[in-house]
């Protein structure tokens, strides 16, 4: 059967790099920025995430115990549940005459105040949680049981945590048919290559940054000496949390956005191949090889957070605050710093 003119065409790139294509710098990129003019503006989500993001959230309200700290997990500059000065047994009881008192880091007595709020019911809520409120809060209860009974008191510990996103962001790799290594026509494609990877994902409040670019001459099978480059470039979220939101709603979070720009990088590079196949002219100087693109999702802690699934498990996926206020190693409390990265769908704290 006849080969199709694709399958003609891609034999005939593959065989003309083997010989040594003839020299058409503008060629490539007169071919990137058509591929930019025919990537559409957006794409819907992969269904092949690497994992999910939705952090582990608390429950509205969170009760205490007479037995253990109960931990709670707040995040950075949100508002958190509401933190109550019961246990789940005295939740379901009347209560004669309660009296609170909230206790936070290095003994100081909570009053109410812009970011801090005693109910009148005892419950503490926090407006706008920051990284120097994180430690632990005891809070003191007086109650009767009935009007006949005495006093009780109970002291209820609660260790609050501040957590924040991973950083998280997908790391490409890819090679090139290039021109000698010496040459600052490759210098000047690799420049327009990464203007062309940071206009597709602007849009999406994407950024791509390249982190290493290198030219080596590689030995064919069955052929000679080719000169290749060997890009490495991340894709990752604007810091959007101390200023404006590109966007509102579910489709914001940083995870969906990424899925885009990862989408959308993908696209470029395989019709990159399409485009190739479909020339009747000679292949460029410079040009992608099929099949060499590669992807990574990294996930790390800023500075002074960690993520440790045995100490956090309610929160197994959140950059908690290493050193909560004055609670210290000997109270249970270590900070794990792992930079996972998702590799085929294997885990790896580096």
């Amino acid at each position: 059967m006849e080969a199709s003119a694709p399958d003609r065409a891609r034999r005939g790139w593959r065989r003309a790099r083997a010989a040594g294509s003839p020299l058409s710098r503008a060629a490539v990129v007169l071919l990137l920025s058509a591929l930019v003019l025919r990537a559409p503006p957006s794409v819907g989500y992969l269904d092949r995430l690497p994992r999910s993001f939705h952090l582990t959230q608390e429950s509205a309200k969170i009760v205490g115990s007479p037995n253990f700290p109960v931990k709670v997990y707040v995040m950075l500059h949100q508002k958190s549940p509401h933190v109550l000065c019961v246990t789940q047994r005295l939740r379901n009881f009347e209560l004669v005459d309660p009296s609170f008192q909230w206790h936070g880091p290095k003994g100081k007595i909570v009053s109410e105040n812009s970011t801090a709020q005693v109910t009148s019911t005892g419950s503490l809520v926090f407006q706008n949680f920051e990284e120097s409120m994180s430690g632990v809060y005891t809070c003191f209860l007086e109650y009767k049981p009935t009007v006949e009974e005495v006093v009780k008191n109970l002291q209820l510990k609660y260790i609050i945590y501040a957590y924040r996103e991973p950083r998280y962001y997908y790391q490409f790799t890819a090679r090139y048919h290039a021109a000698p290594c010496n040459s600052i026509y490759n210098i000047s494609f690799e420049k327009k290559l990464l203007q062309i990877l940071s206009k597709l994902v602007l849009d999406l409040s994407c950024e791509v940054s390249l982190l290493k670019s290198e030219c080596h001459r590689v030995k064919m099978q069955r052929a000679g000496l080719q000169n290749e480059l060997f890009f490495t470039f991340s894709v990752s979220s604007l810091d959007t949390e101390k200023g404006p939101k590109p966007c509102a709603g579910h489709s914001c979070e940083s995870s969906k956005r990424l899925s885009k720009a990862k989408n959308l990088i993908e696209r470029f590079f395989n019709q990159q191949v399409e485009v190739l196949g479909r020339r009747a002219e000679p292949l460029p100087e410079i040009y992608y090889i099929e099949g060499t693109l590669q992807m990574v999702w990294i996930n790390r802690c800023f500075p002074g957070y960690g993520m440790n699934i045995l100490k956090h498990p309610k929160c197994p996926e959140c950059c908690v605050i290493c050193s909560p206020g004055t609670y210290n190693s000997r109270d249970g409390i270590h900070c794990l710093q792992c930079n996972s990265s998702l590799v085929f769908g294997a885990k790896a704290c580096l």
